[in-house]
């Protein structure tokens, strides 16, 4: 049975066909406005380079950037409540208080405060006014509000106020998008609420997206089931992807570093992804990207939810190149997704760093006759510059002065030098160029518990292996083979301000994901 793994980026639509191991084809088709022609031309593609049988594709497996780049532009967002319980407390920071004026305005602006959450041992802040919040649920609906974000504070203690809350909506409004914040961010209360709210503003176009996504699925004649790829690298179904888009937002980068694994069989190592305008650096350990373990600002709002630890620079195969031989200056600015008619190589009027890589000898695409006339010592004082901001990048992401191997994937990574400063060795395994489609395609089924427990003497042991069944038994759930379920990540945090012995235990597991019939 063939995986059908696709990838759409900010300027290509990546997909690849894999049978079990073997990447049996692989095609680029340019990225369109509406996310599903770029889909269907690289299906098309597909069908025509290999002529595979729709009826031999066990599952479709799909990374987007759509709900982050809705977000970043602040558009396709539905008028959001967002309440919270915390009343008396919290009031100096209402909810949306720190979020960028266009995007609380895209929102409504609609930002609302109870009574109610609770302390950080579990006990009350105050109770539940069920009147109270029916009375904020009204003047919401009034002011046009289409979405519900729920906070409480210390809601991953005690998610009471949230749930009560759920269910009111539920009854006043059947069928409307809830949010609750327990369910979507950590500890926090002000990053897991912005979280929240974020999620809830993308829930109608969630709905809109998966739909149209299943549809061009199914037009192309497959009638396997559809996954989304997660921020951790893990898959969720098309009706989690509705409820929760939020966890779709590194699914790009995420899916570029589990295709390097996978291509180069490292499982710890440093994975630079160069595309048509960024490079994005991150860490593999035990094969998966390296979690942020702060919060992460996501369109200029901080958050607080499971996201991979990436930093990012503005070089790309587009990037602009201007300057001379003392002071070349590559990027920021690129073509984007223009790059095949605007480089020079292509027939086009703009220096990019793709002509310099043309120029050097380091690929051979386009016309190499049109950037003949290039000065080398300017074509090599710039290739050096972006080589240098590579290194540093890399070594910013080091947690050790031990140097550390390198795997480059991406279509502009012929960018990154066979030697880089701080790396031990550079790879650049066999389908580089799709390496992100390739992690889309090989996405295994995740479980995760994050949450307090209360750790009696002598009881760790026992507690520990508690959440380490209850993660292993979310994965099988969620749809993972039993055979294939291990554990990957255990984090242990002590609160020494809660009392009891209070552990904050974070726990994640995955496993391959189970297609029916004989490997269920």
């Amino acid at each position: 049975m063939l995986r059908l793994g696709i990838d759409v980026g900010g300027t290509n639509t990546d997909a690849v066909l894999i049978d079990g191991s073997r990447v049996v084809a692989a095609t680029k088709a340019p990225t369109t406005p509406d996310v599903t022609g770029g889909i269907v031309t690289a299906i098309q593609d597909l069908a025509a380079n290999t002529g595979f049988d729709p009826a031999r594709i066990a599952a479709v497996m799909i990374g987007t950037t759509h709900f982050i780049n809705a977000l970043v532009e602040a558009d396709r967002l539905a008028p959001t409540a967002a309440i919270r319980f915390g009343l008396p407390a919290t009031g100096a920071l209402p909810p949306l208080v720190d979020w960028p004026e266009r995007l609380s305005r895209a929102l409504g602006g609609h930002s609302y405060l109870c009574h109610g959450g609770h302390e950080y041992d579990g006990s009350r802040i105050d109770d539940f006014d069920e009147q109270e919040f029916r009375a904020v649920l009204d003047k919401a609906v009034q002011a046009g509000a289409r979405s519900f974000a729920i906070s409480s504070v210390f809601s991953p203690v005690n998610a009471e106020f949230e749930q009560r809350a759920a269910l009111i909506i539920a009854e006043e409004l059947p069928g409307t998008p809830i949010s609750l914040s327990h369910e979507i961010g950590r500890m926090g209360l002000l990053g897991r609420e912005n979280a929240t709210i974020i999620n809830a503003a993308l829930r109608e176009l969630a709905d809109q997206v998966t739909t149209g996504l299943a549809r061009s699925v199914a037009g192309a004649g497959i009638s396997a089931p559809v996954f989304l790829s997660q921020n951790d690298g893990t898959l969720m179904d098309i009706d989690y992807a509705r409820r929760y888009p939020v966890a779709t937002f590194a699914s790009g980068p995420t899916n570029s570093m589990r295709g390097a694994a996978f291509l180069s069989g490292r499982l710890q190592c440093a994975v630079v992804d160069v595309g048509g305008t960024t490079t994005d650096v991150g860490i593999l350990q035990q094969g998966f990207p390296r979690e942020a373990s702060t919060d992460v600002a996501v369109a200029d709002v901080q958050t607080n939810f499971r996201m991979p630890d990436v930093l990012s620079i503005g070089i790309g195969g587009g990037s602009l190149v201007t300057g001379d031989a003392g002071a070349p200056a590559v990027g920021p600015s690129s073509v984007g997704y223009r790059l095949t008619e605007k480089a020079l190589v292509f027939g086009g009027d703009t220096l990019t760093a793709t002509d310099l890589a043309v120029a050097a000898g380091l690929t051979e695409i386009g016309d190499p006759g049109r950037v003949a006339h290039l000065d080398p010592a300017f074509v090599r004082a710039a290739l050096d510059q972006v080589a240098a901001r590579m290194a540093e990048v890399v070594d910013r992401m080091r947690i050790s002065a031990e140097p550390i191997p390198v795997v480059a994937v991406g279509g502009g990574s012929i960018l990154v030098p066979d030697e880089l400063a701080g790396a031990s060795a550079v790879e650049r395994p066999e389908h580089y160029a799709v390496a992100n489609a390739i992690g889309a395609a090989i996405a295994e089924v995740g479980g995760e518990v994050d949450r307090v427990f209360s750790v009696a003497p002598n009881q760790r042991d026992a507690v520990l292996d508690e959440a380490r069944q209850e993660a292993l038994d979310r994965t099988v759930a969620a749809g993972a083979k039993p055979g294939t379920v291990r554990i990957v990540d255990v984090e242990e945090v002590p609160l020494a301000y809660l009392p009891g012995n209070a552990t904050r235990i974070r726990i994640k597991a995955v496993g391959e994901l189970s297609l029916g019939g004989d490997d269920a």
